[in-house]
């Protein structure tokens, strides 16, 4: 497809069509493996615009350049449009010559559940097998299909607000061949792995519940004043974020566990350290992961992608 503009324009089924949930932790690892610093990737600008605001996420990365200009509405769902739109533009590094248009919203349901599944194939146990969801929409569908790619799981449980929406999530999941059930918050006592995908401001559970060994991964939001986890899970546990000073800027988790007191924030593990071998995962306590999504996760994904011919 050709957008206006005059550049190739890859659609959300052609984003998809080209990158699998392997293919996208491949492209994520690699970066970083190569010895990309997620410390040097320009933080998020937020813009006030409209009815709503803009995120402006640009990023260099190798022979490449690209910046996100996502926005995001509240209203939006009310009218029967999404909250957050986005569109991707990549350029060349060299000329700084744009070169393709890509659907933002398809790349980030994509490259979110990969960085997330890079972070919990080192902090989930080998032989996890049992996951807890807490979330029922796009995010946690394609999370769960990443996992399922590095863990055998033979118990997938996921917990909504509401039966009724967490549902159609399970049938969706039922069609791409992954049998999930409906869950409560007290099934992470048996949970291997948890993730959650929500737009919750307070925690989604007991921390207490967790048990040693196990993996917790959250990625719902990148608000200062919201958070998944309680304080006394972040208090027990090793936690690995993408980076320090992104996660202290952008990850209500992080920043109001410290707040309390349950979380030195000298003691975070960036996930390059994670992935690079520098740190690995404590079976004697729990094994954090908090995301809230960097722009150079996008452009890594993108290099994979191939302009429409």
């Amino acid at each position: 497809m050709i957008a206006p503009t005059g550049l190739p324009f890859l659609s959300a089924a052609e984003v998809r069509a080209q990158i699998d949930p392997d293919t996208a932790r491949g492209l994520i690892e690699r970066a970083l493996l190569e010895g990309f610093d997620p410390a040097d990737d320009p933080a998020r600008q937020s813009v006030d615009a409209g009815a709503g605001h803009l995120l402006l996420m640009p990023s260099s990365l190798g022979k490449s350049v690209g910046v996100k200009v996502a926005s995001v509405s509240p209203d939006n769902p009310a009218k029967g449009l999404p909250r957050i739109q986005a569109l991707y533009l990549l350029m060349d590094a060299a000329t700084l010559t744009p070169q393709l248009l890509v659907d933002g919203s398809a790349l980030t349901i994509i490259r979110t559940p990969a960085t997330t599944a890079v972070a919990v194939d080192r902090l989930a146990a080998p032989d996890a097998s049992r996951l807890v969801v807490f979330g029922s929409g796009p995010q946690a569908v394609d999370h769960v299909v990443a996992f399922a790619r590095i863990r055998e799981l033979t118990d997938i449980r996921l917990v909504g607000r509401n039966p009724e929406r967490t549902a159609p999530a399970i049938a969706q999941l039922a069609e791409l061949g992954i049998t999930a059930t409906l869950g409560t918050a007290a099934d992470v006592a048996d949970a291997d792995i948890v993730l959650c995908a929500t737009s919750a401001k307070d925690p989604v559970f007991d921390g207490a519940l967790i048990k040693d060994g196990a993996c917790v991964a959250a990625m719902g939001s990148h608000e200062a004043d919201r958070r998944e986890l309680p304080g006394d899970l972040m208090a027990r546990a090793l936690v690995v974020v993408e980076d320090q000073e992104a996660a202290l800027r952008e990850a209500g988790d992080v920043i109001m566990a410290a707040a309390e007191g349950n979380l030195d924030t000298d003691a975070l593990h960036g996930l390059a350290e994670l992935v690079r071998g520098e740190i690995a995962r404590d079976p004697e306590r729990p094994n954090v992961f908090k995301g809230t999504g960097m722009s150079w996760q996008d452009l890594a994904v993108v290099s994979g992608l191939s302009a429409p011919k």
